[in-house]
């Protein structure tokens, strides 16, 4: 019988790989896991001098658009108040330009993960 998951463990997971995989691609982890009441951010890292909060889903299939998709505009506020708390919290931060991401990853053949990476996926006001 296999092993069950909870979506705790699998999205913790998936986090992991997720700051693996961009940290393989030039960007540093300052914080994982950032909570506050205003929400949580699962990953802030800098892109070269730009401070990049990213937020990670994983999708096991795109029956419900995958996941990108999910990432709809009240998430996007969360995600927008969690991150002026965090500058708030860290002002050594605030010279920094700063950016939303979203990494989407999905299970790919021969357990690969497929990245799906779009940087500036979108913007506060």
């Amino acid at each position: 019988m296999p092993l069950l998951r909870s979506k705790k463990d699998t999205g913790r997971d998936a986090e992991k790989r997720a700051a693996k995989w961009l940290a393989e691609q030039g960007l540093t982890v300052v914080e994982r896991n950032f909570h506050c009441r205003q929400g949580e951010i699962d990953l802030i890292l800098l892109d070269q001098d730009t401070l990049v909060f990213t937020e990670v889903r994983w999708r096991k299939h795109q029956s419900h658009g995958g996941a990108l998709a999910s990432v709809d505009q009240h998430k996007q506020r969360r995600l927008i108040n969690a991150a002026q708390h965090f500058l708030a919290r860290h002002p050594e931060h605030h010279h920094r330009p700063c950016r939303f991401d979203v990494l989407g990853m999905e299970p790919g053949s021969q357990q690969a993960v497929l990245y799906q990476w779009i940087q500036n996926a979108f913007y506060s006001e």
